[in-house]
């Protein structure tokens, strides 16, 4: 069957844990894969044939990312779009019912109407992302060993210790420098960057860290950021007894640069600073800013919003 025609195809991938449902319009085909490497590929061969203008997947953070990683390499016009941006279309058009065809066919929808950009971003550049910030973060974690080293060691051993402190700042710089000219040459992380570094305390590593290492902030509820981070309190009940409210699990990479983001958002930030201060009486208190950090940058990447300073 020849597949080729003069419309504009637009895709609808609808994407879940375990299966792609996928709608081409206007040709009014739908079909199944599995999302792992085989029912990509499947789909990928299919798709090929007709030759769309844009293919458009809802971002979920991780779940499209096998999907997006293919589309590029077999050099298919992919979009990855808001999920809030496709629910808003559908309350425009009055679409209601729900179900993983629907989602699909709405979602193609969606691209052939509004026509949003292609997204510009490389497998290769989110991996380079995420390389850089974990290599930081390790070369962070040799420094402060051998700085705490240079506190109990001899002093006449220190001259073996300096000159290796010295080479950890330039190769952290070397670094950061790279991470900044990484996001500076792609659109979408430069967009993004740009949101969360508005908020006074976020910095360019911090940003950095977020993108490469929490990709679902914007496109999930408040709590489940929370919960990703490992900044959400979790009960610890069993009958009458009830214990301490703690954290647990998350990814303490993120967590940790928000951490340290903090320290400086509330110094700087009237937001973190007024609430670090109702709470400075429990231990909790820092972790309670990260968590509210967290909630407005999510609602901000999701809105697509720079950061407000509240009204005084």
């Amino acid at each position: 069957m020849n597949t080729k025609t003069d419309q504009n195809i637009n895709v609808g991938v609808d994407t879940g844990k375990s299966q792609l449902d996928i709608y081409i319009r206007p040709l009014d085909i739908y079909f199944t894969v599995s999302n792992d490497g085989k029912g990509i590929r499947e789909a990928i061969i299919k798709l090929k044939k007709f030759n769309p203008v844009r293919i458009v997947i809802e971002a979920t953070g991780r779940l499209e990312f096998n999907f997006i990683v293919a589309c590029a390499k077999a050099d298919l016009p992919f979009v990855v779009a808001n999920p809030i941006h496709v629910k808003r279309f559908a309350g425009a058009i009055g679409q209601r019912a729900k179900t993983d065809k629907l989602d699909a066919k709405l979602i193609a929808h969606y691209g052939e109407a509004i026509q949003p950009n292609l997204s510009a971003l490389k497998p290769e550049t989110m991996q380079a992302m995420s390389d850089l910030v974990t290599r930081r973060n390790q070369l962070l974690t040799m420094q402060t060993m051998e700085k705490n080293r240079l506190n109990i060691m001899p002093k006449y051993l220190a001259m073996t210790i300096k000159p290796i402190l010295t080479a950890f700042k330039n190769q952290i710089e070397k670094i950061e420098n790279k991470i900044a000219a990484l996001i500076t040459s792609c659109p979408d992380y430069q967009a993004k960057s740009d949101i969360l570094q508005s908020m006074p305390g976020i910095g360019k590593i911090a940003a950095a860290s977020i993108i490469s290492n929490l990709p679902e902030l914007g496109y999930i509820n408040n709590k489940q950021a929370a919960s990703l981070v490992g900044v959400a309190p979790m009960n610890r009940e069993s009958g009458r007894y009830k214990g301490l409210r703690t954290i647990q699990g998350g990814r303490p990479q993120v967590r940790t640069v928000l951490y340290m983001a903090m320290m400086s958002a509330m110094q700087c930030n009237p937001v973190f600073k007024t609430t670090y201060q109702r709470l400075i009486a429990k231990k909790v208190a820092i972790i309670a800013c990260v968590r509210k950090m967290v909630v407005i940058l999510n609602s901000m990447l999701r809105e697509g919003a720079m950061w407000e300073a509240p009204k005084t």
